[in-house]
């Protein structure tokens, strides 16, 4: 019994160790979550600033808006995951969204270029026949989005310049209603037609209207590059908040388990603590017994010397 309870008590040292981690691991989730949607908050009104700008080029430069769609026809699709774990089925479902997503669109296998971001999902493409061209790494926290969103700009350049890929989407997870995230497809390049008209049409609360010195097709040119820099740099955020989320999730869930597992473990421990005492009492008993039987034993002995 007394080795039974030593096991017992290990295991639940080793399940309160557990809680602890599990409980930390929660902590850091909700306050990345919470970085994550004060960065896209920060984007705001810098979005903001670049939709100002190329109001003011297309007010006085309309013919910026490109008349027809872009001729090539091969597509880089950049694919947002994670390279931790413990996250819930969060990988899973962007990885069955994307490799849906793929083989709906219209071009042909080899004119499409597949970049991952976030080593975990690139299994699940190539087990699902998706070859992946490269896989960049996931920031570890929100300071480093900014050099890895430079870095994927850097690849989308080298694509559209060497490669002729000139058509670009983006899959990755986006915030929801109540905490919840779900996959969805976002079109970085090119730019909407549509958007951008709709920019130029926008009502300018000053009088006065503004203007610009530099040449507008550099001015364009700066601020379309901005606008990337803010698509991407959501995406990395939104999908990085999502990560979280679903990790969150995971930890209350398994909070919830070893707390519900340590009420158990405690019960048995308590019950076979209870059993080792009585056992214990037991045996005492019944040693004090035995020593009375033969307190007893010699004394009817020695008396009955005595009598002769």
């Amino acid at each position: 019994m007394a080795q039974a309870l030593e096991s017992m008590r290990r295991r639940i040292d080793s399940a309160e160790d557990l809680y602890g981690v599990v409980r930390v691991m929660k902590a850091l989730a909700a306050a990345s979550i919470r970085q994550c949607e004060l960065a896209v908050e920060s984007l705001a009104e810098y979005n903001r600033t670049i939709e100002t700008g190329l109001q003011i080029v297309l007010w006085n430069r309309p013919e910026a808006i490109p008349a027809n769609p872009l001729s090539g026809k091969r597509r880089g699709i950049i694919i947002f995951g994670s390279d931790q774990g413990m996250c819930g089925s969060f990988n899973e479902q962007a990885a069955t969204f994307a490799i849906d997503t793929i083989k709906a669109l219209p071009e042909r296998e080899e004119d499409r270029v597949v970049l991952v971001v976030g080593n975990r999902l690139v299994g699940r493409l190539e087990d699902a026949g998706c070859a992946v061209r490269e896989q960049f790494p996931i920031p570890s926290t929100v300071s480093g989005i900014t050099s890895a969103v430079q870095d994927l700009l850097l690849k989308v350049d080298e694509l559209r310049f060497q490669d002729g890929v000139e058509q670009f989407l983006l899959i990755h997870h986006r915030p929801g209603a109540s905490a919840r995230s779900a996959p969805a497809t976002v079109q970085l390049l090119p730019i909407d037609a549509a958007w951008l008209r709709g920019l130029a049409k926008r009502h300018w609360d000053s009088r006065s209207l503004p203007t610009f010195t530099m040449d507008w097709r550099e001015l364009f040119s700066a601020l379309i590059r901005q606008h990337l820099f803010v698509s991407l740099y959501r995406a990395f955020a939104e999908s990085m908040a999502s990560e979280n989320a679903s990790r969150l999730a995971s930890m209350q869930a398994a909070e919830k388990n070893i707390q519900d597992h340590l009420s158990v473990l405690a019960v048995e421990y308590h019950q076979g603590r209870q059993q080792s005492i009585t056992e214990e009492l037991l045996d005492i008993v019944a040693g004090f017994e035995t020593l009375t039987k033969e307190d007893d034993r010699r004394a009817r002995k020695n008396a009955a010397r005595s009598s002769r």
